[in-house]
């Protein structure tokens, strides 16, 4: 039996109308949420179109620790500041190039993102969640394992770079993150702190040695150095992730070539 509201329209019908509104409803809702990071929306020029159906207005989030609001989409303030780098052809949406040192120009696999300058900070009692073994008593080298302290460091092309000095630990993941290099230095240049991505190094334990695939010994040197000797922030991880990451293409030249 079927029940009648008005005329020719029942239940079944209203039910059905209304699941679709919702649908409709919760993919404009999505689509814009969607819009709010990481979807600029932005013409070539540097335009960032206005607030409409599918861009929406700003909306205020309060970061943890203290660290006050954010507005999202809100300014581009996270993007890096004139990047040297040049369309490869004039039309619109054509690729670009770094102009300069390719592993610092912040295109690329070496693109970086301008996060805020704060550490990390652990949940429990909101310290630096990223800081030198030394500086958290509760972390230790595993038994059966060589501490990398003192081991020389060589880079992709077999030439040494330098001598591992510190790790890095991440006090919640409980895992190795950077490692600290003091570079040999040259006649061009004084010996200095690098630190460098666990996740781009191979450890030889029998030889005692370091290897880091991403980057030539010489280019250590020119490689992103710490303010402080006791934490790193998120902008300092993004230069010093996007340095060496930017190396697997830019590190050789023949890197740059297509393997076909």
């Amino acid at each position: 039996m079927n029940v009648v509201l008005i005329g020719n329209t029942d239940i079944a019908e209203l039910a059905l109308w209304a699941f679709f509104l919702f649908f409709v409803g919760l993919v404009i809702y999505l689509r814009r949420e969607d819009h709010r990071e990481g979807f600029p929306m932005e013409e070539d020029s540097g335009k960032v179109g206005h607030a409409s159906l599918f861009r929406p207005r700003d909306k205020a989030f309060r970061l943890a620790h203290g660290l006050g609001l954010v507005y999202k989409p809100g300014p581009r303030e996270y993007e890096v500041p004139n990047p040297a780098t040049r369309r490869v052809s004039p039309y619109a949406g054509a690729p670009i190039e770094p102009t300069g040192n390719p592993l610092v120009d912040g295109v690329g696999p070496a693109a970086w993102c301008n996060r805020l300058d704060v550490p990390d900070m652990t949940w429990e009692g909101g310290h630096p969640k990223i800081v030198p073994i030394e500086n958290s008593p509760s972390f230790r080298v595993a038994r059966g394992d060589k501490d990398m302290v003192g081991m020389a460091v060589f880079g992709c092309d077999s030439k040494m770079a330098g001598v591992c000095t510190s790790v890095w630990v991440d006090q919640s993941e409980r895992v190795i993150r950077y490692f600290e290099v003091r570079t040999l230095g040259d006649a061009g240049g004084a010996a200095r702190s690098v630190t460098v991505p666990m996740a781009m190094a191979q450890v030889n334990q029998r030889r005692g040695r370091i290897t880091v695939d991403a980057v030539r010994a010489d280019q250590f040197a020119a490689a992103p150095v710490l303010a402080g000797t006791a934490q790193i922030t998120r902008l300092e991880e993004e230069k010093v992730v996007g340095y060496f990451g930017g190396g697997y293409l830019y590190a050789k030249r023949s890197r740059y070539e297509p393997f076909l």
